[in-house]
């Protein structure tokens, strides 16, 4: 039986409450859109800013919710501005590879191709267009922490 063939939960029940991220973009208007047409995000929440642009919006991608806004005045900036970025933003999705299509069509730049990995999902890993990472993944199979180990040690 191979790791696709597993019986699988669509995410490890450790991850099922998170922190909430809160990223900062240059044009949130048009993160959420490219969020909605490469993630299948939702947009659940938009405050406008008094001088224009988003103060504050929420989308939902899956079962994960972040929050997102424009860069503005205080500590706060965009990964362009910092040269990278030091977070990666981690969503379970049911099927890694469709999203990954669907991503780079909409002009996602794909770091790393999907693949499986040893501790029993499928991953990719995107930069959008605003600088952030993703991390997209596809949960296979549940791995003790004996096997990790012990399949950490193979790779």
């Amino acid at each position: 039986m191979t790791t696709h063939d597993a019986v699988r939960t669509t995410f490890p029940e450790r991850y099922r409450t998170s922190v909430v991220p809160h990223i900062m973009v240059s044009d949130a208007a048009a993160a959420i859109s490219f969020y909605a047409e490469a993630f299948g995000a939702v947009e659940e929440f938009r405050l406008g800013h008094p001088a224009g642009g988003v103060l504050h919006a929420e989308i939902r991608i899956g079962g994960a919710v972040m929050m997102l806004g424009d860069v503005s005045e205080g500590p706060f900036t965009a990964p362009p501005s910092l040269g990278g970025t030091s977070v990666a933003l981690h969503v379970f999705v049911p099927d890694v590879d469709a999203l990954t299509r669907t991503a780079a069509a909409a002009g996602a730049e794909v770091v790393r191709e999907p693949e499986d990995q040893f501790h029993g999902d499928r991953n990719v890993i995107l930069r959008d267009p605003f600088g952030h990472l993703w991390v997209f993944l596809t949960h296979l199979e549940d791995v003790s922490s004996e096997e990790l180990a012990r399949r950490l040690a193979e790779a």
